[in-house]
């Protein structure tokens, strides 16, 4: 009875939100599903189950009991959970309840303390610093000068 009226309050959802407020209802992968295969949604999904596979979406959340082994393109992440692969997003967040393992490419990245990052975060654009110049030690040594001669 429990699943019916979830189910059916779902379906509500789902038909009120496209008629009068536009706003989606995410897709909702449960605690005790498994998805084997790639997801593509123009939408958002919630993840709470375990998905083996990539997914790509506008928004994606991995809730504290979700694990995500693949790679993910979001505009949006949230991460509570676990996401083990790669993730380019342009919105990072990443909890400490979450583990991420893998690299991630994002724009802004929000970190809370205690969160586990076994990888690499790079901004979307940005220089590999290996490429990235010294910086210029004659301008520092002039500023350096000309504070002295300042000061004398």
């Amino acid at each position: 009875m429990k699943k019916l009226k979830r189910l059916l309050y779902l379906k509500l959802a789902r038909r009120l939100s496209r008629s009068t407020t536009g706003a989606p209802v995410p897709s909702i992968i449960s605690e005790n599903s498994k998805v084997t295969g790639d997801i593509i949604s123009d939408g958002i999904i919630h993840v709470d189950g375990r998905v083996e596979g990539d997914i790509s979406c506008d928004e994606l959340i991995i809730g504290v009991k979700g694990t995500v082994v693949g790679a993910v393109t979001a505009a949006n992440l949230q991460l509570y959970g676990v996401l083990n692969g790669k993730a380019n997003a342009d919105n990072l967040f990443i909890a400490k309840s979450a583990r991420l393992i893998g690299d991630a490419t994002h724009n802004t990245i929000a970190i809370e303390p205690g969160a586990y990052v076994d990888g690499r975060c790079m901004r979307i654009g940005a220089p590999i610093p290996a490429e990235q110049g010294k910086p210029d030690l004659m301008l520092v040594d002039a500023r350096k000068a000309k504070s002295k001669s300042v000061g004398e």
